[in-house]
């Protein structure tokens, strides 16, 4: 078999195997070089997939709990089966992983289980275990996604100083959690944990929690995430992380200057992620980083050597699995003669507590920072007939909108479901659509999207109808 190809992706991914896909249905000969064993990366197999089994079975433990009473079910001798939730976690992964593996003999896509790094501009050389194998590519897809990044004073130990891998699979429920870091994946481990009634303490350097979203989410989250046993310590700076044998003491210091101390079964930094890039060999073709270790590359993704393109975790944006693929995507089009669409501003993020957090566009701190008028419409959900009937009042819907045009510049949403209601305001911000144009459309009542026309209703005056 020859081992030459019109495309090598290097990376596995959601970028490297999406991009992968689409090169194949529009006629490339394409190879995936990944050095995992299984396809996916690390939102399949240690991020987004087994951390979303988990928050639902933990959430349903929760339910049941806490709720299940009110709507007249009652329960006794509930508890948790740690061992089973895990190995329904796990299930899931091995599922999604074969459904990738199919994708991949569908489309006779080539893999080679191997570390990819670059030779020259159009070599790349897969080292296995075993063999070394030499692949030639007329364009190359670098998709190495990210790591966990470490405090440099205290680097993961895999025991008591844990990434969000090691939180995954902790043999049992910790009494108590230190998170280290207030952003999307300390929250969410810490919330799997907090439902099954570990006590989570969150430590973060900033002044409050999901920084990079709209404030107003920050505080309403910080709020609801009280409700079932988080403690933060914000403005607040570790010092120092040391693992015991049987528990991990973290010191700090707040922006009064007091020097305060924690300890806890382990110790959870989610500080953020770093580009992985280690093994690509950049060097050998004159393929250059920032300075945050990211690949430099153009608005159409392409590094100094124009037919070598960087999607995903390994180029500048946020690390998000939605934002790889469509990199990856576009990429592939690119590459096929095609003329891509991708809107940066229009990418969600997605904080996957309960209440789930979503965001698109810009935020009211980037709209006041950027001299932009605007008008806000702000739609409660206990102001909701069907989140009432669920009993998942928390939260609200924020419409940002052009003060001259309408036009929506931003959707900011905590509560039920947000997650999935997130999307209808990305198609209307793609369309370009204004305020008084959601508030026109028909939506189905009694459901949690019509928080989103109430919203927009507000934006255009004061129009709510059930406000």
């Amino acid at each position: 078999m020859s081992n030459t190809f019109d495309l090598i992706i290097v990376g596995g991914g959601p970028g490297g195997y999406v991009a992968a896909i689409r090169a194949a249905q529009l006629g490339k000969k394409v190879a995936l070089v990944e050095k995992n064993s299984s396809l996916g990366g690390t939102c399949l197999n240690v991020g987004c997939i087994p951390s979303k089994a988990l928050l639902d079975s933990s959430e349903l433990y929760h339910l049941a709990q806490k709720k299940f009473s009110v709507h007249g079910i009652e329960l006794e001798n509930l508890k948790v089966n740690l061992p089973k939730m895990m190995e329904r976690k796990n299930q899931v992964v091995e599922n999604t992983v074969k459904g990738i593996d199919y994708l991949m003999k569908k489309n006779k896509i080539e893999r080679f289980t191997a570390i990819g790094s670059m030779v020259d501009p159009h070599t790349v050389k897969c080292q296995g275990e075993d063999k070394e194998t030499l692949l030639q590519g007329k364009h190359i897809i670098l998709a190495t996604g990210s790591e966990p990044t470490p405090l440099p004073f205290a680097p993961f130990d895999g025991k008591r100083i844990i990434s969000s891998t090691e939180a995954l699979c902790l043999p049992k429920v910790p009494e108590n959690l230190l998170v280290v870091g207030g952003g999307v994946i300390g929250l969410e481990l810490g919330s799997v944990y907090a439902r099954l009634g570990t006590k989570v303490t969150v430590i973060e350097f900033l002044d409050s929690i999901i920084p990079t979203m709209d404030r107003e989410l920050g505080k309403a989250l910080q709020k609801s995430l009280k409700k079932i046993g988080f403690t933060f310590h914000l403005s607040t700076k570790v010092t120092s992380i040391e693992g015991k044998d049987n528990f991990v003491q973290i010191t700090a210091e707040n922006k009064a200057g007091e020097k305060l101390s924690f300890s806890g079964d382990y110790a959870l930094v989610s500080i953020g992620r770093r580009p992985y890039t280690k093994s690509l060999n950049l060097e050998a073709v004159g393929v250059n980083l920032d300075k945050q270790g990211r690949i430099v590359v153009n608005e159409h993704l392409q590094t100094s050597q124009p037919h070598i393109y960087a999607i995903g975790d390994v180029v500048t944006g946020p690390m998000l699995a939605h934002k790889a693929e469509e990199e990856g995507v576009s990429v592939a089009e690119r590459i096929a003669g095609k003329k891509p669409h991708l809107n940066y501003n229009t990418i969600p993020g997605v904080v996957y507590t309960w209440p789930e957090v979503a965001s698109v566009g810009k935020t009211e701190e980037e709209l006041k920072d950027a001299g932009i008028s605007y008008k806000t419409g702000n739609f409660p959900f206990k102001a909701s007939g069907r989140a009432r009937a669920a009993e998942d009042t928390d939260g609200f819907i924020k419409v940002l909108a052009d003060s001259k045009t309408d036009e929506i510049l931003g959707v900011h949403m905590i509560g039920p479901r947000c997650a999935d209601l997130i999307t209808e305001a990305v198609v209307a911000m793609e369309y370009r659509a204004s305020a008084e144009d959601i508030g026109m459309i028909v939506h189905p009542h009694p459901t949690f999207s019509e928080s989103f026309k109430e919203a927009a209703l507000m934006a255009t005056g004061n129009r709510a109808l059930h406000l």
